[in-house]
């Protein structure tokens, strides 16, 4: 677990690639054809499951089972309590909007739980140019609408572990409190979170800042407002709370108290200073306010930390801390309280790294505490619980380490923890990788051993910054941010474990020998120790090289097409070359410093650099490179090139920026020369698959915006024409940092995410073809041939339900526009649909295809979703009809 989660595409981003005017495209010869056509494609992740922080879990206090996971960078999650998994809700966020991905908090609704809200944004300063917004649901974050907001909020800050900063009235639900940073005070919604105003006489806008020194902005920032708390049983149903806490970043003035409904505000009185307070939580059965306190604000920081237990009646405040601040090295965050027993309350030591995390739990309203673990007899250790990791093996970072220190441990910057208000025995945490949960905690007070398991199926948040798809052996390797990366031999399964001899805690490159697979190279980031390793068996086990001197990071590196060199552009120190598997290095002339690096996949001694708009090719296995007369290519350093496999010198090279060249080259002469595709605008990535079966040249994908449209795009026929594979309802905001197909499976694409881990694709076509254009809407178009629908509900929760329909032409014609016919038979209604215009009479509804999914070839299909709303019974329709004609039901 890294003590930093920084967005890796930080510096990409402040280039300026957001979607913006696209620039002139010059044509170097005749302009190809653009088309976005229909096609089908199921998404999915290769299953790590987690790899991020998650700084957050929100239990519903009205719904039994119904729980919300936010985290940094990955977007928030909802619980599925019938397969224990964790369902995204925020892959509908596009590129134009990458940081509304950064979940700062999130709050679901007590009086209407179908309503769920999250204040969005990863940044308050330069790297994320957006400002926040705070997203709103009213079908659990099926599909939402959002509030922009004239200020930026910081889901990956400094600070992102405390909170809730966003709450809900329990009495009124219309009434939302959001606590901003950057000193811009307390915002108030009174109509469900469709407006906002700031609350003008709040009294504290915050001060605390992690480092002022830091120029960035970063580390800062005033970390501003941090949780709001109402005292329901100050309120009555259909009226505005009276009583609620503010926890200010503030350690001299931490809590504030309004007792008339937001209407004046005042410092409680007696209050403990000198730390800053993360989190309050407020036992309303006995009057209590629990408040975690820490000296710094988190989420890896932390020194000193206090649990104080304010009494709401008396005004009497008590330190409760489990230990003497003395015996702190760590502070208190991670706080809750068991509803079901009031007076039951647990904290976590959320900054101890070594040996451990602590998790403290009272049963006397703070008199008295026990503790997850405790030392038997220093070094030996005695635990509370066990831990069960099989599911996700690679947890115990393949660690043995010496006591007291255990693999896998029970975790790090554990701010988020949370008992079910349902069940006592169920509690569920957040760390820096995972999230852990039991369903046994009452073992704790009977002297057993509760057991904890990860609890984080579905919920994948790693920053993936390099992928690599084999012509055989395993056929994913990826190379991801905090966690190294993995080797995938079955995409449904967690691997056993990440990379490791070494351990990289972020791996930034990784490559292949095309004719030898099995020999593999990645480079990567170590506080200290070497920063490039190799594989001779695929990747499933590694040896570390030996850095050249000056080495600061991992960089970029290639592999030559027989495996016998390499290549390597390491931060802090420039390019070098190596035989064999790099005990000694030499630097190579010719290309400066910092240039990415690729191999050609044909010829083993050529390689490719690419540095400020200048394109280098060597010819001696990287001892020295010669600047291309190629011109015309992206000035900056936001480009990713590679070389195709199977075709020696034949270069694809992505890139650029808002501002300047930006777009998709191709090189046919080893990078002599770059003709520009004018029809694809703007580009990011590059990356190759299987040739489609009617083709001859291997299949093109890439992350761009073709035709005004931002998405990921497949093309059969060499660029000439492209098809969006992705929908608005799978955008995962920021693809730009790798992209490829698979060499063995035609349509199968993997696509690189800045926090929603590595998604693949897989489409139903299997003709290929770059696709049609547009199809109608607006008509009832009556296609001929054989069609069949599978009708599959996704999710169901009371009063609600989610769909997917795919439809498919099983028929020898094309059809260019289609309109789909059903009737419900338990009186359901469509509430919000996709891909697809509709309208609903009754319980008929007719669904048709829109502008950019009319064409669709024999043998292919389309699908589109919905959510609906339901009562009693939600059969699924028993038949459809396309135009006239009736279709097989799956």
């Amino acid at each position: 677990m890294r003590r930093t989660r920084i967005l890796t595409a930080a510096l990409a981003l402040a280039a300026g690639l957001l979607a913006g005017t696209p620039p002139a495209l010059a044509a170097d010869s005749a302009p190809p054809t653009t088309t976005l056509a229909a096609e089908s494609y199921s998404w999915k992740n290769a299953r790590i499951d987690g790899g991020g922080f998650v700084p957050g879990i929100v239990f519903n206090r009205k719904e039994k089972d119904l729980a919300y996971a936010r985290t940094d960078i990955g977007g928030a999650y909802r619980w599925q309590q019938n397969s224990k998994t964790w369902t995204p809700l925020l892959d509908s966020v596009g590129w134009a909007n990458w940081g509304h991905t950064g979940v700062v908090s999130l709050a679901s609704d007590s009086v209407d739980p179908d309503k769920v809200y999250a204040a969005v944004g990863t940044y308050t300063n330069s790297w994320d140019p957006g400002n926040g917004a705070v997203m709103r649901s009213a079908d659990r974050g099926a599909s939402w609408l959002k509030a922009d907001l004239p200020f930026k909020l910081g889901g990956n800050m400094p600070g992102r572990g405390m909170g809730e900063r966003l709450a809900v009235d329990p009495n009124r639900g219309s009434v939302l409190y959001l606590g901003a940073p950057s000193g811009k005070g307390l915002w108030r919604s009174t109509d469900s979170g469709v407006t906002w105003s700031q609350v003008a006489n709040f009294p504290n806008v915050g001060n605390y800042v992690q480092d002022p020194s830091d120029t960035s902005g970063y580390s800062s920032d005033n970390q501003g407002i941090v949780w709001v708390t109402f005292d329901e049983s100050t309120g009555t149903s259909g009226n505005a709370t009276k009583t609620i806490y503010v926890g200010v970043a503030d350690t001299a003035n931490a809590v504030y108290r309004s007792t008339d409904a937001g209407a004046t505000w005042s410092r409680v009185a007696g209050q403990p200073t000198g730390q800053l307070a993360h989190k309050g939580v407020l036992d309303t059965v006995n009057g209590q306010l629990y408040i975690a306190y820490s000296d710094k604000g988190g989420p890896y920081d932390g020194g000193k930390g206090r649990l104080y237990r304010y009494a709401t009646a008396t005004g009497t405040w008590t330190d409760i801390s489990p230990v003497a601040e003395a015996d702190t090295y760590y502070g208190f965050s991670g706080l809750t309280l068991d509803r079901q027993r009031p007076g039951t309350v647990m904290a976590t030591a959320y900054s101890s790294w070594w040996p451990d995390t602590q998790i403290f739990r009272s049963t006397d309203s703070g008199g008295t505490w026990t503790k997850a673990w405790d030392y038997s007899s220093y070094p030996t250790r005695q635990n509370r619980y066990t831990m069960d990791v099989s599911s996700s093996p690679w947890l115990t970072w393949g660690a043995n380490p010496s006591p007291p220190e255990q693999s896998p441990k029970l975790g790090w910057m554990t701010e988020s923890l949370e008992i079910d208000p349902f069940d006592s025995n169920r509690m569920m945490y957040g760390t820096g990788a995972t999230v852990y949960g039991t369903e046994n905690l009452t073992q704790w007070d009977s002297g057993g051993q509760f057991t904890i398991k990860p609890m984080v199926q579905g919920l994948e948040e790693t920053a993936v910054l390099d992928l690599a798809s084999p012509p055989s052996g395993a056929p994913l390797l990826s190379a991801l941010g905090d966690i190294g990366g993995f080797r995938h031999t079955d995409l449904a399964k967690v691997p056993s474990m990440m990379f490791s001899s070494p351990n990289f805690t972020t791996t930034t490159s990784l490559d292949f020998a095309e004719a030898v697979p099995n020999t593999v190279v990645r480079t990567g980031n170590l506080d200290s120790g070497p920063h490039v390793a190799f594989s001779t068996d695929n990747g499933a086990n590694w040896f570390a090289g030996t850095d050249p001197s000056g080495v600061s990071g991992g960089g970029t590196v290639a592999a030559a097409a027989d495996g016998s060199r390499f290549v390597w552009s390491p931060a802090g120190a420039g390019v070098h070359h190596t035989t064999g598997f790099g005990t000694s290095w030499s630097a190579s002339s010719g290309i400066p410093a910092g240039a990415i690096v690729e191999s050609d996949r044909v010829d083993a001694k050529t390689f490719y650099g690419f540095k400020s708009g200048k394109f280098y090719v060597s010819s001696d296995g990287g001892a020295t490179f010669t600047a291309s007369p190629a011109t015309g290519l992206p000035s900056g350093d936001s480009v990713r090139f590679k070389a195709l496999p199977g075709g020696k010198g034949d270069i694809w090279l992505a890139g650029g920026a808002s501002d300047g060249a930006y777009g998709l080259w191709h090189s046919t002469d080893g990078g002599a020369s770059f003709t520009k595709l004018s029809n694809v605008e703007q580009a990011d990535t590059i990356g190759f698959g299987k040739a489609a079966p009617s083709a001859s040249y291997q299949t093109l994908y890439t992350s761009a915006q073709i035709a005004g449209v931002r998405g990921i795009f497949r093309s059969t026929d060499k660029g000439a024409t492209w098809t969006r594979i992705n929908d608005d309802a799978h955008q995962w905001g920021w693809t730009g940092d790798a992209i490829t197909g698979d060499p063995r499976v035609y349509g199968r694409v993997y696509v690189s995410t800045n926090g929603r881990g590595v998604i693949y694709g897989d489409t139903s076509d299997s003709g290929g073809g770059g696709g049609g254009g547009g199809g109608g809407g607006g008509t009832d178009p009556t296609p001929t041939g054989a069609c069949a629908v599978t009708y599959t509900i996704t999710n169901q929760w009371s009063g609600g339900f989610q769909a997917d329909v795919k439809l498919a032409n099983t028929g020898t014609s094309a059809w260019s526009g289609w309109s789909l016919n059903w009737a419900f038979a338990n009186g359901q209604t469509v509430s919000q649909l996709w891909n697809a215009e509709h309208t609903q009479s009754g319980a008929t509804v007719t669904a048709r295809n829109i502008g950019w999914n009319g064409n669709v070839a024999a043998g292919s299909s389309v699908s589109f979703g919905f959510t609906g709303d339901w009562s009693g019974t939600n059969a699924k329709p028993a038949a459809f009809t396309l135009g006239d004609q009736s279709c097989a039901v799956n």
